[in-house]
């Protein structure tokens, strides 16, 4: 596997497996460093984090958009919500977890709803069969 067209490149496609298995190493690599800025820093340094794995995350998801053949401003609206709430954390607008501020709710819910919804897009349905404008099928027998 060629780690570095995984998280860095922002073309072709990728199946579900290989979309799983990014997101499931992104996701564990992120909750060690979750737990390293909890210890040294709180919210701001969790939002920093979080903010850090936005790039390889993007770009696994983008060829994941091309496999289904989906327009790319979808992950451009879920990642750009998803750096916005960051950046109120991280200039402490955010509020508190017990008293979270009006603005970080309204985007909070419609980007949970969102983001489930394109969990379920990219992460369960079978990509374009055959060739797109892309590339191709990653699961065309070679």
């Amino acid at each position: 596997m060629d780690w570095g067209y995984l998280f860095n490149g922002f073309h072709g496609r990728i199946g579900r497996q290989t979309f799983w298995f990014a997101m499931g190493l992104l996701t564990i690599a992120e909750i060690a460093g979750y737990l390293v800025a909890e210890r040294l820093g709180g919210d701001r340094l969790n939002a920093i984090v979080d903010l850090a794995f936005t790039y390889p995350e993007f770009a696994v998801a983008i060829k994941r958009v091309h496999d289904r053949n989906l327009p790319v401003w979808l992950l451009i609206i879920f990642f750009g919500a998803r750096a916005l709430l960051d950046l109120f954390s991280v200039l402490d607008w955010a509020g508190t977890d017990e008293a979270p501020s009006m603005l970080s709710l309204v985007i909070f819910v419609p980007f949970a709803v969102f983001g489930l919804a394109l969990l379920v897009e990219l992460g369960f349905r079978r990509g374009t069969v055959g060739p797109n404008p892309y590339g191709p099928d990653p699961l065309a027998k070679v």
